[in-house]
């Protein structure tokens, strides 16, 4: 979120406001949080402390210094659609209801774009000041980063250990695809520099599994909420995601880890051990030759195309001919591992950072720019944050949109059907999405 000519102010109490524009009336606290234990591992203990709990304890002393309520600056609202706008401190964040379809999943994800816009014009009408713009993307180049969250349903009779070891391989190099690309590095020089990275997340990684998602960040967030029988499943949150703006790439992204998972339930998930999976999470996403290799633990090397390939190819055999939705992932992941195998560019419009290269490249040539000029580099990183802004009158990547030069995944009558209605597939899930919509009018 950024605030044009008002360097000065409170970005909690402004995120605040923000959130408090998709509802005019008083706002009334309903979201119940008594269910909830972050300290909780999914790996069998409770762990005593978090490593952000002093940052909390500060955090929270400062807004008892706002003489605002906890409850009011925190403006946990349902949305109509059965979804969670919140203050998460410093930033507005959207959480999309639960989704059975990829198609549900994206027209809510684009839903909460709109929604936030409406909150963003109204709040700048009512500042008299300024322009309120919103970014979707995770990272402010000045190394705080903030996350886009997948959740899944997983059976808890996998053990945890199994899941860390098979998903692994898969997350680290699904960013050849699902990644939003970054001009630059802004953390760690384990890997080598870059002027262009494949994902924005890669620099703030820093330990394969842990409960923490704040302070050394894990490729496997542990943490045990299920949000359902919890004899029966677990809610895996996965953290180390971007957050895309092609509606191709969201469908990709999290349709092959849904398939991902299945593989592992079935016992049919390709072996592959990686040396250093935090190295080769940077590594990738620094590698501008696209090779993308990657060392094994058992020895040799590999590359992430070959990888993601393996997998693929697992998911085909045995998921095959299930459903139609399961066939397009299946179908769009080998088209997208062939592209990239043969010439990137032909995802223009379907995947974020080749499609944000190819703008910055085309920037950088009509204004003679150098990626390797530490001035130009920020003066390309001003372009790479514009990519995201998700006001249609200013962004780069609605601009494509409205031009037809993306790939649509869902119409525009989804989307706006999506503003108001929860996704349609379960009827439990109707009635407790529509619940949940009915709660957030009182």
């Amino acid at each position: 979120m950024q605030v044009d000519e008002d360097e000065s102010m409170d970005v909690v109490v402004e995120s605040m406001e923000l959130i408090r524009c998709y509802v005019r009336q008083d706002f009334v606290a309903l979201w119940n949080y008594a269910l909830e234990n972050p300290r909780l591992d999914m790996r069998g203990f409770e762990v005593s402390e978090l490593l952000n709990d002093k940052d909390e304890t500060v955090h929270l002393q400062k807004d008892r210094q706002r003489l605002i309520q906890l409850a009011d600056l925190k403006s946990d609202l349902i949305v109509h659609n059965g979804a969670r706008l919140y203050n998460d401190h410093t930033h507005p964040e959207f959480s999309t209801p639960e989704c059975y379809s990829l198609r549900d999943l994206v027209a809510v994800d684009r839903a909460g774009e709109r929604i936030l816009l409406q909150c963003a014009h109204q709040r700048t009408e009512d500042r008299g000041r300024g322009v309120v713009r919103l970014y979707k993307n995770n990272t402010d180049f000045e190394g705080h980063s903030y996350g886009c969250h997948e959740n899944f349903l997983l059976s808890r009779d996998i053990p945890f250990q199994q899941v860390i070891n098979g998903l692994l391989p898969f997350v680290v190099t699904r960013q050849i695809f699902a990644g939003a690309g970054k001009v630059g590095v802004e953390q760690d020089t384990r890997a080598r520099d870059a002027t262009y990275q494949l994902t924005q997340r890669a620099d703030f990684f820093e330990v394969i599994a842990s409960v923490d998602t704040m302070h050394r960040r894990p490729l496997v967030n542990t943490r045990d909420e299920p949000h359902a029988d919890p004899a029966l499943y677990r809610r895996l949150h996965l953290i180390i995601g971007d957050a895309n703006m092609c509606e191709y790439a969201t469908a990709l992204k999290v349709g092959t880890a849904s398939l991902v998972l299945d593989l592992l339930e079935a016992g049919a998930l390709p072996a592959f051990t990686l040396a250093d999976p935090i190295g080769a999470l940077k590594t990738i996403s620094r590698d501008e030759s696209r090779e993308w290799s990657v060392a094994l633990s058992e020895g040799g090397v590999s590359s992430a195309l070959e990888i993601q390939t393996a997998i693929m190819a697992a998911a085909v055999r045995i998921f095959q001919g299930r459903d139609e939705e399961t066939d397009w992932v299946l179908a769009a992941w080998r088209d997208v591992l062939d592209s990239l195998a043969r010439d990137p560019q032909e995802l223009i419009g379907r995947l974020d950072w080749v499609t944000k290269k190819w703008l910055l490249d085309a920037f950088a040539e009509s204004e003679g720019l150098d990626w390797e000029r530490p001035e130009d580099r920020a003066w390309l990183q001003s372009q790479d944050l514009e990519y995201h802004n998700i006001d249609p009158a200013e962004g780069l990547y609605p601009t494509l949109e409205a031009a037809g030069q993306v790939e649509r995944i869902v119409s525009e009558e989804a989307v706006c059907r999506a503003l108001v209605d929860p996704p349609r597939q379960d009827v439990a899930e109707i009635c407790r999405c529509s619940a949940l919509a009915q709660l957030g009018q009182h």
